[in-house]
């Protein structure tokens, strides 16, 4: 079902954002890839861990068809096959599985695992993995991200974790790959609110943050 690696790639680099979507109901999630896809976001990951997070994959695929949809929090062959099966395009791990790896890069599928030290970092690198998720990027901030460039320029990172609008263009000036952003991109307020436009106004002006940093 996945075979449409350069459009995934093409997408994702014209917005480098993975928005993570986790314990939502399928009704709100609709309307949150609604204004994510009008704020001109392109890629958005549902948390294996959310119920019925199958269900909302298929349905997005279907009904955002120029959105990217994966799944995250991915930590066995199990949730990765449930994944495939329900239509993900790319798969985020909190953790380094080599099983798991290995068998997104057999498929031809993009996926980010996550990693913490510099070693933890080489080996999901080394594993194949499309790019690493340094998480949680809370703990280790943007000076981390610009060390380990140093030693180890062709790992591709993507902190999560700590992400926000106020410093998301410090990750990319340091030379992160993209970001993962959860709850800070999801504006709680805004959501429980249901003002949606207000939510999309929000990815805009995140958007524009790092436009210098976007493929046109």
């Amino acid at each position: 079902m996945n075979n449409s690696t350069p459009l995934f790639w093409e997408r994702y680099q014209k917005a480098p954002v993975i928005g993570i979507i986790r314990g939502q109901s399928l009704q709100t999630v609709l309307k949150i890839a609604q204004a994510y896809e009008e704020a001109g976001f392109t890629t958005l990951e549902i948390t294996m861990n959310t119920a019925g997070a199958t269900s909302m994959i298929s349905t997005l695929r279907r009904k955002f068809p120029l959105l990217n949809i994966g799944a995250g929090t991915v930590c066995n062959l199990i949730e990765l096959r449930e994944a495939l099966d329900a239509g993900a395009q790319f798969i985020v791990t909190p953790i380094i599985d080599e099983t798991v790896i290995a068998h997104a890069v057999d498929e031809n599928v993009p996926i980010f695992p996550g990693a913490f030290s510099p070693t933890e970092l080489y080996k999901a690198w080394s594993l194949g993995a499309s790019a690493v998720k340094v998480f949680p990027a809370t703990q280790l901030g943007v000076q981390f991200i610009k060390d380990v460039l140093g030693p180890l320029d062709q790992i591709k990172l993507l902190p999560t974790g700590g992400v926000s609008k106020s410093n998301i263009r410090s990750f990319f000036e340091a030379g992160a790959f993209g970001v993962g952003m959860g709850s800070s991109l999801l504006d709680k307020k805004l959501v429980n609110d249901g003002d949606y436009e207000g939510l999309k106004q929000h990815f805009s002006a995140i958007k524009t943050e790092i436009a210098a940093y976007i493929s046109t």
